[in-house]
């Protein structure tokens, strides 16, 4: 499914861009514009978290983090009614919210991170908002995958992706317990993905990107939204400054968590998967009879 936001990047604000810009640059704004379009859940989220630090009163009869949630829920609910999400990528997200959720819980347990303000919707001592921080993430990939028109090749057994991102989810927690097994993933996650190149479309020529080159730049970007959650006081680190950076350990920490949610993702999103590498056709976009779609989409072995 070709949402109609994308539909539009693709005819009109790219026919514009190609008829006045050089290619390569024309290419390179309608990589940021369908970036920034498969990240809007992400952007909302941050935005109202932004808006209501410097809006919000505490006397107001609605808490702060209440009001996070509440504006969480109804904008899931307009993505699907305006089929920007398809119900499979609903269903593999929420799943990654209830993962999100329960990592959250438990963390707060252990003093990682806190949450300075109170609200209703909470569990454990967390905010239900909190999982929506986990649900952009799955959002982007899940839409970023589909408006891009993403494959991976040559990708690894799927088996081995699922041991890989069931590892690092729980070390997540054990390494509390036990030794942090971290260094060792990080090289499995190189060692796994070394050679599956991530093929997507900005135009109609198909451009590359190796997987964890991929994983690392997304990293970067959840990092920076961090720093904004952590200097509105949304959340804060143990011993952290309100002016403090999170620490570029955490930048580690999303990089790995990042492939615990392409792989969630995966699970309704397999036929994109490819075994062999590949290299796909140019796309020719065009106007049919139902609106903006595509012909010319085969691969090449």
């Amino acid at each position: 499914m070709a949402d109609r936001g994308t539909a539009f990047l693709e005819r009109r604000m790219g026919d514009w861009a190609r008829a006045r810009l050089h290619p390569h640059l024309a290419e390179f704004i309608m990589f940021v514009l369908k970036q920034g379009w498969a990240a809007l859940f992400g952007i909302l989220f941050l935005g109202a978290i932004i808006l209501t630090k410097l809006t919000w009163q505490p006397d107001w009869a609605l808490s702060r983090y209440d009001g996070l949630f509440l504006f969480a829920v109804l904008t899931q609910a307009a993505f699907v009614w305006l089929k920007l999400e398809e119900w499979e990528e609903v269903r593999v997200i929420a799943l990654f919210h209830l993962t999100g959720t329960v990592m959250e819980i438990f963390k707060l347990a252990q003093g990682s991170w806190d949450y300075p303000e109170q609200g209703i919707f909470e569990l454990g001592g967390v905010p239900l908002f909190s999982g929506f921080m986990y649900a952009c993430v799955g959002s982007y990939i899940a839409r970023v995958i589909r408006i891009f028109h993403m494959e991976f090749a040559p990708y690894p057994p799927y088996w081995t992706t699922v041991l890989l991102a069931g590892a690092i989810y729980g070390n997540f927690f054990a390494h509390h317990f036990l030794p942090d097994i971290r260094s060792g993933l990080f090289l499995a996650t190189v060692l796994l993905f070394w050679r599956t190149r991530i093929w997507f479309f900005p135009g109609t020529e198909p451009r590359w990107m190796p997987l964890p080159v991929a994983a690392g730049l997304a990293a970067v970007f959840i990092w920076i939204a961090e720093n904004v959650g952590t200097l509105t006081r949304t959340w804060a680190y143990a011993g952290q400054g309100q002016f403090d950076m999170v620490s570029l350990g955490k930048l580690g920490s999303w990089y790995l968590l990042l492939y615990v949610s392409f792989v969630t993702v995966t699970l309704v999103i397999r036929d994109q998967l490819q075994p062999h590498p590949v290299r796909p056709a140019p796309r020719e976009i065009y106007r049919g009879p139902h609106g903006t779609s595509e012909r010319g989409r085969a691969t090449i072995p």
